[in-house]
């Protein structure tokens, strides 16, 4: 048996999240948007959580909802400018976690919140 080269993860785009990246010299690139950026700065932009515009979110932030969202396994919906207090940032695919007035604790993408000044 032949033992297979050990190929590189190359991480997603830190700017877009394509998964279609690739290492030209020293920099990494994506094909859909654009970006270069170097290896390791990929890894301290990750942990950044950004809303729908673009704005860095961090735990007990305020957001409001920008779209209908439908709960999973229930006829209920979180409306258009509802406002969620208190948010915390978590690891996963929903990265938010919160409690909705009305509705109770559920988990948000942060792509469908944004993010209220005080």
């Amino acid at each position: 048996m032949r033992d297979k080269p050990k190929t590189e993860t190359i991480p997603a785009c830190p700017k877009c999240t394509s998964n279609y990246a690739y290492q030209m010299d020293a920099l990494l690139v994506c094909p859909e948007c654009g970006h270069e950026w170097q290896p390791g700065e990929a890894r301290e932009q990750a942990s950044e959580i950004r809303d729908s515009v673009g704005n860095v979110l961090k735990d007990g932030d305020t957001v409001t909802v920008i779209k209908d969202l439908k709960v999973k396994g229930s006829s209920l919906v979180v409306k258009v400018g509802t406002k969620v207090r208190g948010i915390r940032l978590v690891d996963g695919d929903p990265d938010i976690d919160c409690k909705i007035p009305g509705i109770g604790q559920m988990g948000l993408k942060s792509q469908f919140v944004k993010k209220v000044s005080e």
